[in-house]
């Protein structure tokens, strides 16, 4: 019975999510109240605020965990960079092009709109921090081992800077682009280089 109560709660907070994404969409994400968000989900404000404590939590889902999870699963002889891209493979793969789409619009709001840009830099620190201590871990090497941060970060820019391409291209094949882009961190950053 249980099982049965979470996939009822997973669903009513994706029904809440899509619906305030087209909200936001539409009208604007300042325009938009979580009063009109819980009328389009046909669920009362209370219940919204039950499933997100604030507006600003209706754009910042955590994507974060099942990466995680699938990081933690990968062979611990591949090389971080190799690892990354596994998982995030993984993650796209498991993914409807539904969910992609939505995972972009939220990108693309946290972009745009400064109270969610602010709300986002909290998540992208604790996300930052997870991939360090999960690389730390694979390498048997403590998190603030100065190799595996300046690793962690040189991927996190990586990403980070495809992503913002991507909110700006929607056309743009955002998990290819991204393995692209970690192969060629991964082949040390080669450059065709002439100075000008």
């Amino acid at each position: 019975m249980s099982g049965l109560r979470e996939r009822k709660k997973a669903k009513t907070r994706a029904l809440i999510q899509k619906e305030a994404l087209r909200l936001f969409r539409e009208q604007g994400y300042a325009a938009t109240t979580v009063e009109q968000v819980a009328e389009a989900a046909e669920v009362a404000p209370s219940t919204v605020f039950r499933y997100f404590a604030t507006k600003e939590d209706l754009v910042l889902l955590d994507q974060f965990p099942p990466f995680a999870d699938v990081l933690t699963t990968l062979p611990r002889d591949l090389h971080p960079i190799e690892a990354m891209r596994q998982a995030m493979r993984a993650v796209f793969a498991a993914q409807s092009d539904e969910e992609v789409a939505e995972g972009l619009e939220r990108e693309k709001l946290m972009l745009t709109v400064p109270e969610l840009w602010a709300a986002s830099l909290e998540n992208v620190s604790t996300a930052i921090r997870t991939i360090q201590g999960l690389l730390a871990d694979r390498a048997g090497r403590a998190a603030d081992d100065a190799e595996i941060r300046n690793l962690t970060g040189a991927i996190v820019g990586v990403v980070v800077n495809v992503w913002f391409d991507w909110a700006k291209d929607p056309d743009m094949d955002g998990p290819a682009e991204l393995d692209r882009a970690l192969a060629h961190l991964a082949a040390g950053l080669p450059l065709d280089y002439t100075p000008g």
